[in-house]
């Protein structure tokens, strides 16, 4: 396994998003925590601890760096491989991971404790991928025909990798639009209910029922058009 590790002044100025200026040491704390890889990350099995993320919290209001430093070493996994949704691009993964990072420090004081600090983190994770699908609609990855025909040909006995049908599912759903490709993502993905997507994207449970319904109807048309049996 390989990590990213660089120093805080080793990229000072480098990341500024939305016109923010942040401090180098949180700027490099957050690169650091980000793996290189995330299907070579390690399973993190323990339980999420409530108490221990309470502390961590308060003495990163308190203005203790390494107390956020925890925080990322703590969710950096489960968040890192979530991000993976949202792009196959290494470069742009990264950033989007920084990004929900960044974001959750600035936003710490908002953090009531009413969920798992992990599912707060997954909601501003959303945010933060969706918000990069949207800007990058107008570049839709096209899918591509070997990929199409590798997952769902006729001839079964060669079966695709978990790589290749990862990849096909990803590309499939790139041609979907923003808003369809998160619902779908979360739903058959992710397997989250209607009132975990809701929470996930701040809709409420009707609007997520009924798009629900219109991207599967989108999908199925798509598929159609690729002469792909789902």
């Amino acid at each position: 396994m390989s990590e990213i590790c660089l120093s805080a002044s080793a990229w000072t100025g480098s990341f500024e998003p939305r016109g923010l200026a942040l401090p180098a040491l949180l700027r490099g704390m957050v690169l650091a925590a980000v793996m290189s890889d995330e299907q070579e990350q390690p399973r993190d099995r323990s339980e999420p601890d409530a108490q221990a993320d309470g502390e961590d919290i308060r003495a990163s209001l308190d203005g203790d760096g390494e107390a956020f430093g925890r925080l990322i070493q703590r969710y950096q996994q489960p968040i890192a491989a979530y991000l993976w949704r949202f792009t196959r691009q290494r470069q742009v993964w990264e950033e989007l991971i920084q990004d929900v990072f960044v974001e959750a420090f600035l936003s710490l004081r908002g953090y009531r404790a009413d969920a798992p600090l992990l599912h707060w983190l997954k909601r501003i994770a959303t945010r933060v991928g969706y918000r990069h699908w949207r800007t990058r609609q107008a570049q839709r990855c096209e899918l591509p025909i070997s990929t199409a025909e590798a997952v769902t040909g006729a001839d079964q006995r060669d079966a695709p990798s978990r790589c290749e049908a990862g990849e096909f599912v990803y590309s499939l759903l790139s041609r979907l639009s923003p808003r369809d490709r998160l619902v779908m993502t979360l739903v058959y993905l992710e397997e989250c209910s209607p009132g975990e997507i809701a929470q996930r994207t701040g809709w409420s449970v009707a609007l997520v029922k009924v798009q629900t319904h219109r991207a599967r109807k989108r999908l199925k048309k798509l598929c159609e058009r690729e002469g792909i049996e789902l």
